[in-house]
């Protein structure tokens, strides 16, 4: 279908390492098809971060991309983190730290993780079908406060991390949380350990002197061990989850099995003045080249920063295809699908979903025969 383009829109993209340029081809490749039905134009300015970025500069968060990320509506970032750093844990440059100074230096306060369990991918979790039926929740998870920011000191006989939380970093984290919580099931659960941790006891005040702003969200409070042994026993009571960097970081990756696949899962960094999205999954350096890669997580954080670029409809298309495209028994080999295909092959598909709407229906024939082209 032709359109003409009316909205404009600058997007960095940070394909990173691993398979971080492959998932992040097939999301602009679905961007791509998002802009052909809706009459977008999205304006792509890559860059490096990770490891990549210190083989051809030195540094894990070049200037320029730094400067890209800074002009642009929002970021899409694939994956960092390479073995040999992994390996040598006196290295003094490593990709992470490119992500962490990204975060910090454009003001990322808050990390938000969408966990929905699939019903044709029920069987991959390891928990039981009838335990995972039905989760769908969301992290809401400080990113720039407590103990990973705090002042460290470090020596041969001891060490120590500082956690400390301001009332402004906590408002601004939470607001969001029940702002979403009003959005959806209306229920709201801090996560803390309030029972041991001073800042623990700020953040649970807080959010009690907050709740009187939001009448409508239920809000409930649970120590964190509680909350890390109900997500396996109960995961699809939960709503939103808030709670601090530490517990968030944790509690999020308990999370992300209830999907089945690291590669379902999605993730979006709010800041002041732009967003960062990117897949969960890490660099799976691995498999990077063979094709292989689950993308879904990396469209998924595409149409998340549909949603804060205000593109509602256009992330629920999104959304959709991805449910149309499961739905047919397609996926990569972590899926354990009825017919496998390749990550630009469910890109392809994606992109079909997205522009043909209701009319898709791809040649079944075709997708079982592996087909480079199976649309």
């Amino acid at each position: 279908m032709d359109h003409i383009p009316t909205n404009k829109i600058k997007l960095a993209v940070l394909p990173g390492d691993g398979i971080g340029p492959e998932v992040i081809e097939q999301a602009v490749k679905v961007l791509d098809a998002v802009a052909e039905r809706y009459g977008h134009f999205f304006s792509y300015c890559y860059g490096d971060i990770g490891a990549i970025a210190i083989d051809h500069t030195g540094s894990p968060l070049p200037e320029e991309t730094l400067e890209a990320c800074r002009t642009a509506s929002a970021i899409l970032m694939g994956a960092i983190g390479h073995p040999r750093y992994d390996q040598d844990p006196n290295a003094k440059v490593r990709p992470e730290q490119g992500l962490l100074q990204l975060r910090k230096s454009l003001g990322l306060f808050a990390n938000i993780r969408p966990v929905t369990a699939y019903d044709g991918l029920l069987d991959l979790s390891p928990l039981r079908r009838e335990i995972l039926a039905g989760t769908d929740l969301i992290i809401y998870r400080e990113l720039t406060g407590g103990l990973y920011f705090g002042e460290k000191e470090e020596g041969d006989r001891q060490a120590s991390d500082l956690c400390r939380y301001t009332v402004e970093e906590v408002d601004r984290v939470a607001r969001l949380a029940f702002e979403k919580a009003g959005q959806r099931r209306k229920r709201l659960t801090l996560v803390d350990k309030a029972n041991v941790l001073a800042t623990s006891r700020l953040w649970r005040r807080r959010i009690m002197e907050l709740a009187g702003d939001y009448p409508d969200v239920e809000v409930e409070y649970l120590y964190v061990d509680n909350a890390a042994m109900q997500l396996v026993l109960n995961p699809s009571y939960f709503d939103v989850i808030l709670t601090e960097n530490l517990f968030g970081d944790i509690l999020s990756d308990e999370a992300s099995v209830l999907a089945g696949s690291l590669g379902m899962l999605p993730s979006a960094s709010i800041g002041l003045q732009t967003s960062l999205f990117e897949p969960v999954h890490g660099s799976y350096p691995q498999a990077a080249g063979q094709d292989i890669a689950n993308p879904i997580a990396a469209v998924l954080s595409a149409g998340m920063m549909l949603d804060q670029l205000g593109l509602q409809p256009e992330a629920e298309a999104v959304r959709l295809a991805v449910t149309r495209v499961l739905r047919l028994g397609v996926g990569t080999p972590d899926l354990k699908p009825n017919i496998g295909c390749s990550c630009s092959q469910f890109g392809d598909l994606l992109a079909s979903a997205i522009i043909e709407g209701e009319e898709f229906s791809p040649r079944r024939e075709k997708m079982e025969a592996g087909a480079s082209t199976i649309i």
